[in-house]
């Protein structure tokens, strides 16, 4: 090895433990955090409070336009007390499919930590997001619960492959990860838009939603991170067929997480026509569906994981755009 190649390499080295230094650090940060604020499902939201009770006929149910069904004629057109039953409905079907989620999640958090060294702080890191995502399973549940909405959530084959899913945390980690925004953005992206809008929700549903989007901020920066740190280790061959995995896990997970089951479109009673045009022909829901993935088109871009090939894919599947600017930038303020 002459002198260039072997001051080339120290170069790399160092490189290579400064980035890692780097990214060690802020999961520390993010681990700090969970420390610092957290919240508890039953400490802090008041289930019972008098201002929280769930009524079958609380107008507050009623779904804002906002939402991909409370925006559609159909919907709007059913009279006052429908509107109701059906917004009910659909609220806690969205958070059991939450829920469901946020199960497999933990299941692989913790098929990933069990893999982590000693002085690991991914390990760390993985465990109190895992406590995290446990209270939010709690908290979407109660307020499935509550509603008394017999839902089920996600569609039939979700649920069967549901305990097979975290497996891919171990042996396929930033495959996982991918997987893992998947379910994480288009969820954010919805409750953000839905807290932002001033509509009139129930406090509970708010309540919900408020402590998830805040701690879901740290969940979603770690995924980018481990993506952004670990997609380049990964060999050429690897790199490849993640990228082209990569568009196609986001649609899919994304249809599980925010198109209702065939179940859920028969006892909420949507026409197949009002589903086929709302998810996605309508060109709000296309444009939607667009701005859910600005923040993971930039990942991809920052992660080495996209090439001509899988720029079609993201075509194919109406999910490509415009990437955003910086992670959790307003659609808004894209134009």
């Amino acid at each position: 090895m002459t002198l260039t190649q072997h001051s080339q390499h120290a170069r790399q080295d160092l490189e290579a433990d400064a980035r890692r230094a780097a990214y060690e650090a802020r999961l520390r940060t993010l681990s700090e955090a969970s420390v610092t604020q957290h919240f508890d499902a039953f400490a802090d939201i008041a289930w019972d409070a008098p201002e929280n009770e769930v009524r079958p006929d609380d107008p507050r149910w009623v779904l804002p336009a906002i939402d991909t069904l409370g925006g559609h004629e159909w919907y709007q057109a059913l009279p006052h007390d429908r509107q109701v039953e059906v917004g009910r409905y659909r609220q806690a079907n969205v958070a059991k499919v939450g829920l469901q989620f946020e199960q497999i999640l933990v299941a692989g958090l913790m098929n990933y930590a069990f893999t982590r060294p000693n002085g690991s702080p991914e390990f760390r890191y993985a465990t109190h997001e895992a406590t995290e995502e446990c209270h939010h399973t709690q908290m979407f549940q109660e307020l499935v619960n509550r509603t008394g909405a017999d839902v089920t959530g996600g569609t039939w084959g979700f649920r069967v492959l549901a305990p097979f899913l975290p497996l891919f945390a171990r042996w396929l980690p930033v495959a996982f990860f991918v997987g893992v925004l998947a379910g994480e953005e288009p969820i954010d992206h919805v409750q953000k838009s839905m807290l932002r809008s001033g509509d009139d929700l129930h406090p509970l549903l708010s309540r919900v939603m408020q402590i998830h989007v805040a701690e879901e901020a740290r969940h979603i920066g770690f995924a980018h991170e481990f993506i952004t740190h670990k997609a380049p280790q990964l060999g050429f061959v690897q790199r490849f067929w993640l990228s082209l995995a990569f568009p196609v896990i986001m649609r899919v997970l994304c249809d599980q997480i925010l198109v209702p089951s065939r179940r859920a479109q028969r006892e909420m009673g949507i026409p197949r026509h009002v589903v086929r045009d709302l998810w996605w022909r309508r060109p709000e829901s296309r444009k939607l569906l667009r701005d859910l993935f600005a923040d993971v088109r930039m990942l991809a871009e920052e992660a080495g994981l996209t090439n001509r090939l899988s720029r079609v894919l993201w075509r194919l599947l109406k999910i490509d755009g415009r990437r955003s600017r910086y992670r959790s930038e307003p659609a808004s303020a894209a134009h």
